[in-house]
Protein backbone atom coordinates (compact mmCIF):
# COMPACT_ATOMS: atom_id res chain seq x y z
CA UNK A 1 0.00 0.00 0.00
CA UNK A 2 2.92 2.32 0.98
CA UNK A 3 4.81 1.61 -2.79
CA UNK A 4 1.26 2.85 -4.03
CA UNK A 5 1.27 6.55 -2.48
CA UNK A 6 4.34 8.07 -4.49
CA UNK A 7 3.31 6.44 -7.83
CA UNK A 8 0.36 7.77 -7.35
CA UNK A 9 1.28 11.39 -6.29
CA UNK A 10 3.88 10.82 -9.38
CA UNK A 11 0.87 10.22 -12.01
CA UNK A 12 -2.01 12.11 -10.78
CA UNK A 13 -0.77 16.07 -11.34
CA UNK A 14 -0.22 14.94 -15.52
CA UNK A 15 -2.86 13.72 -15.69
CA UNK A 16 -5.09 16.49 -13.99
CA UNK A 17 -2.77 18.50 -15.96
CA UNK A 18 -3.39 16.50 -18.79
CA UNK A 19 -7.38 16.85 -18.65
CA UNK A 20 -7.30 20.76 -17.34
CA UNK A 21 -6.82 21.71 -20.25
CA UNK A 22 -4.47 24.03 -21.69
CA UNK A 23 -3.41 28.13 -20.73
CA UNK A 24 -5.13 29.65 -17.28
CA UNK A 25 -6.02 33.31 -18.48
CA UNK A 26 -8.93 34.72 -17.44
CA UNK A 27 -11.57 34.95 -20.00
CA UNK A 28 -12.78 38.54 -21.23
CA UNK A 29 -16.33 37.78 -20.52
CA UNK A 30 -15.68 36.98 -16.98
CA UNK A 31 -16.08 40.29 -15.59
CA UNK A 32 -19.96 40.85 -17.60
CA UNK A 33 -20.41 37.17 -15.86
CA UNK A 34 -19.27 37.87 -12.69
CA UNK A 35 -21.16 41.55 -12.42
CA UNK A 36 -24.27 39.31 -13.27
CA UNK A 37 -24.08 36.70 -10.62
CA UNK A 38 -23.69 39.21 -8.24
CA UNK A 39 -26.52 41.46 -9.15
CA UNK A 40 -28.55 38.19 -9.51
CA UNK A 41 -30.87 36.54 -6.71
CA UNK A 42 -28.12 33.57 -5.99
CA UNK A 43 -25.28 34.69 -3.33
CA UNK A 44 -23.20 37.77 -4.27
CA UNK A 45 -19.88 35.42 -3.96
CA UNK A 46 -17.22 36.24 -6.65
CA UNK A 47 -14.06 34.43 -7.09
CA UNK A 48 -10.63 36.17 -7.35
CA UNK A 49 -10.16 37.85 -10.43
CA UNK A 50 -6.93 35.80 -11.64
CA UNK A 51 -8.76 32.53 -10.90
CA UNK A 52 -8.42 30.18 -13.33
CA UNK A 53 -10.73 27.49 -11.89
CA UNK A 54 -14.26 26.74 -11.28
CA UNK A 55 -15.62 28.44 -7.53
CA UNK A 56 -18.16 27.12 -5.09
CA UNK A 57 -20.32 29.79 -3.40
CA UNK A 58 -21.76 30.42 0.34
CA UNK A 59 -25.09 28.35 0.09
CA UNK A 60 -27.56 29.92 -1.60
CA UNK A 61 -30.45 31.45 0.97
CA UNK A 62 -33.39 30.20 -1.10
CA UNK A 63 -32.12 26.89 -2.78
CA UNK A 64 -29.60 26.06 0.21
CA UNK A 65 -27.64 24.89 -2.91
CA UNK A 66 -23.49 25.95 -3.23
CA UNK A 67 -23.50 28.20 -6.77
CA UNK A 68 -20.76 27.01 -8.76
CA UNK A 69 -18.90 29.89 -10.68
CA UNK A 70 -17.50 28.42 -13.85
CA UNK A 71 -14.12 29.42 -15.16
CA UNK A 72 -14.43 30.77 -18.70
CA UNK A 73 -10.71 29.50 -20.50
CA UNK A 74 -9.67 32.50 -23.51
CA UNK A 75 -9.23 29.25 -25.84
CA UNK A 76 -12.49 27.30 -24.24
CA UNK A 77 -13.59 24.83 -27.70
CA UNK A 78 -16.92 24.62 -29.18
CA UNK A 79 -17.22 20.91 -27.20
CA UNK A 80 -16.29 22.37 -23.96
CA UNK A 81 -18.43 25.54 -24.03
CA UNK A 82 -21.42 23.06 -24.60
CA UNK A 83 -20.13 21.30 -21.69
CA UNK A 84 -19.85 24.30 -19.15
CA UNK A 85 -23.49 25.61 -21.24
CA UNK A 86 -24.66 22.00 -19.93
CA UNK A 87 -23.91 22.49 -16.30
CA UNK A 88 -24.69 26.10 -15.98
CA UNK A 89 -28.19 25.67 -17.20
CA UNK A 90 -28.20 22.39 -14.61
CA UNK A 91 -27.28 24.42 -11.59
CA UNK A 92 -29.73 27.30 -12.30
CA UNK A 93 -32.78 24.49 -12.83
CA UNK A 94 -31.73 23.08 -9.59
CA UNK A 95 -31.77 26.32 -8.04
CA UNK A 96 -34.72 27.12 -9.07
CA UNK A 97 -36.48 23.87 -8.14
CA UNK A 98 -35.04 24.05 -4.84
CA UNK A 99 -35.59 27.77 -4.54
CA UNK A 100 -39.41 26.78 -4.88
CA UNK A 101 -39.83 23.57 -3.28
CA UNK A 102 -38.27 25.52 0.14
CA UNK A 103 -40.74 28.52 -0.75
CA UNK A 104 -43.58 26.00 -0.89
CA UNK A 105 -42.70 23.65 1.75
CA UNK A 106 -42.19 27.28 4.32
CA UNK A 107 -45.42 28.59 3.50
CA UNK A 108 -47.43 24.59 3.89
CA UNK A 109 -45.60 24.20 7.32
CA UNK A 110 -46.56 27.27 8.55
CA UNK A 111 -50.19 27.28 7.58
CA UNK A 112 -50.31 23.72 9.07
CA UNK A 113 -48.83 24.90 12.53
CA UNK A 114 -51.09 27.56 12.41
CA UNK A 115 -54.09 25.66 11.78
CA UNK A 116 -53.20 23.03 14.36
CA UNK A 117 -52.74 25.27 17.19
CA UNK A 118 -56.42 27.33 15.81
CA UNK A 119 -58.03 24.18 16.56
CA UNK A 120 -56.41 23.01 19.93
CA UNK A 121 -57.59 27.33 20.98
CA UNK A 122 -53.69 27.98 21.22
CA UNK A 123 -52.24 31.61 19.65
CA UNK A 124 -49.20 31.02 17.57
CA UNK A 125 -47.12 33.39 20.47
CA UNK A 126 -47.44 32.56 23.83
CA UNK A 127 -47.76 35.33 26.59
CA UNK A 128 -43.77 35.42 26.73
CA UNK A 129 -43.46 36.08 22.97
CA UNK A 130 -42.02 32.84 22.16
CA UNK A 131 -43.06 30.78 19.20
CA UNK A 132 -45.74 27.97 20.09
CA UNK A 133 -44.78 25.07 18.45
CA UNK A 134 -46.39 21.30 17.87
CA UNK A 135 -45.00 18.20 19.03
CA UNK A 136 -42.67 15.66 16.47
CA UNK A 137 -45.79 13.31 15.79
CA UNK A 138 -47.93 16.07 14.99
CA UNK A 139 -45.72 17.32 12.24
CA UNK A 140 -44.86 13.92 11.16
CA UNK A 141 -48.25 13.99 9.48
CA UNK A 142 -47.66 17.28 8.24
CA UNK A 143 -44.25 15.72 6.74
CA UNK A 144 -46.26 12.13 5.59
CA UNK A 145 -48.59 14.60 3.73
CA UNK A 146 -46.40 16.89 2.15
CA UNK A 147 -43.94 13.98 1.03
CA UNK A 148 -47.30 12.51 -0.42
CA UNK A 149 -48.28 15.02 -2.17
CA UNK A 150 -45.32 16.17 -4.07
CA UNK A 151 -44.55 12.26 -5.05
CA UNK A 152 -44.89 13.43 -8.42
CA UNK A 153 -42.71 16.27 -8.46
CA UNK A 154 -40.10 15.09 -7.09
CA UNK A 155 -40.27 11.64 -9.35
CA UNK A 156 -40.04 14.07 -12.17
CA UNK A 157 -37.28 15.84 -10.60
CA UNK A 158 -35.53 12.94 -10.23
CA UNK A 159 -35.99 11.62 -13.44
CA UNK A 160 -34.69 15.00 -15.16
CA UNK A 161 -32.18 15.21 -12.59
CA UNK A 162 -30.20 11.90 -14.36
CA UNK A 163 -30.77 12.92 -17.79
CA UNK A 164 -29.07 16.00 -17.11
CA UNK A 165 -26.23 14.38 -15.39
CA UNK A 166 -26.04 11.58 -18.32
CA UNK A 167 -25.72 14.19 -20.57
CA UNK A 168 -23.23 16.23 -18.46
CA UNK A 169 -20.96 12.82 -18.17
CA UNK A 170 -21.10 12.25 -21.71
CA UNK A 171 -20.29 15.65 -22.43
CA UNK A 172 -16.99 15.20 -20.30
CA UNK A 173 -16.21 12.29 -21.71
CA UNK A 174 -16.26 13.24 -25.23
CA UNK A 175 -13.84 17.10 -23.53
CA UNK A 176 -11.75 14.13 -21.96
CA UNK A 177 -11.07 12.11 -25.40
CA UNK A 178 -10.63 16.02 -26.96
CA UNK A 179 -7.97 16.66 -24.76
CA UNK A 180 -6.25 13.86 -24.99
CA UNK A 181 -6.06 13.75 -28.72
CA UNK A 182 -4.87 17.33 -28.98
CA UNK A 183 -2.32 16.63 -26.54
CA UNK A 184 -1.54 13.09 -28.70
CA UNK A 185 -2.00 14.47 -32.28
CA UNK A 186 0.76 14.75 -34.38
CA UNK A 187 1.56 18.53 -34.46
CA UNK A 188 2.38 19.86 -38.25
CA UNK A 189 5.98 20.73 -39.10
CA UNK A 190 7.04 24.42 -39.68
CA UNK A 191 9.03 24.06 -43.38
CA UNK A 192 11.36 26.60 -43.55
CA UNK A 193 10.36 29.36 -46.57
CA UNK A 194 12.54 28.19 -49.89
CA UNK A 195 15.33 30.56 -51.54
CA UNK A 196 14.47 31.62 -54.55
CA UNK A 197 17.37 30.03 -57.33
Amino acid sequence: MAAIRPLRRALVPPLCRAFAGPGCQLAPERGAERRDAASGRVSGFCPPRKSCHDWIGPPDKHSNLRPVHFYVPENESPLEQKLRQLRQETQEWNQQFWANQNLTFRKEKEEFIRSRLKAKGLEPRAGSGQKATLDAEEMADFYKEFLSKNFLKHMYYNRDWYKRNFAITFCMGKVALERVWNKLRPKPKKTAPRSPP
